[in-house]
């Protein structure tokens, strides 16, 4: 897990720290492009992207970062498509469910479905124990080809942060009402390699300074937060351009 933070008596206190780290992590980003034009470096912490951001090159790290794993059950699009959103996400954090439920079904819809646009979902549980029991849960779920069916129905009845509801039962109810065998999913989550998949995406997360979510990269560009949707649309399309 990257971060712990201990439950508190008000669910206030951890989305005021989604947000601090929100505003962190946009300053991470933007001190990790030191090759960004002056327009390019004043992308605020709300995460919009500068227009005028230049095509980033194939040797970019960020750029590297898109696995393309066939076959891949945490990614939807095709392997080969000419733009990858690699999103660092975490089943707690109220800005991603906001995302989920707001942007992604418009974006799947016009980028993912005509084969512009590749989504490769990326582990950050850091508001907790109950995230990464989320986490585990997702991945369990991804055994049983499910991943973005659990990951739907979680964000669409999601718990307050924090709040004891994200225990093993609860996850694998969620997962019987995705059509998947919630029984598995709970025996699943034990699996010690689950726990090191979540950790390698956390870390890679950290590595390029990451601090909260949503966190996205687009083609090797930094959007930070729930955007609205018109944010990635003029991203995808600027890159896919590109």
């Amino acid at each position: 897990m990257v971060a712990s933070t201990s439950p508190r008596s008000s669910p206030v206190v951890p989305v005021v720290i989604a947000v601090v780290a929100v505003l962190l992590a946009a300053v991470a980003f933007i001190a990790s492009r030191p090759n960004e034009t002056a327009r390019s470096s004043s992308a605020t912490a709300s995460g919009g992207q500068s227009p005028s951001a230049p095509a980033a090159s194939e040797n970019d790290p960020l750029v590297r970062l898109a696995r393309r794993t066939p076959n891949d059950p945490l990614a939807m699009g095709k392997v080969d498509a000419p733009v990858v959103m690699i999103s660092y996400s975490e089943f707690q954090c109220p800005f991603c469910g906001k995302f989920a439920r707001d942007t992604q079904p418009t974006l799947v819809k016009k980028y993912v479905d005509s084969g512009v646009l590749r989504i490769e979902w990326r582990d950050f549980p850091y508001l907790g124990q109950e995230s990464m029991t989320a986490a585990l849960a997702g991945r369990a779920a991804a055994k049983q080809g499910g991943f973005w069916a659990f990951h739907d129905a979680l964000y669409h009845n999601q718990q307050p942060v924090n709040a004891g509801k994200l225990t093993p039962q609860y996850l694998g109810s969620v997962a019987d009402k995705a059509g998947l065998d919630g029984a598995k999913l709970v025996t699943d989550m034990k699996r010690p390699e689950l726990t090191e998949a979540v950790n390698a995406d956390a870390r890679e997360g950290q590595s390029i300074g990451v601090t909260g979510t949503p966190a996205f990269i687009i083609n090797g560009q930094p959007i930070i937060g729930a955007q609205p949707t018109e944010v990635f649309e003029k991203a995808i399309e600027d890159a896919a351009k590109r």
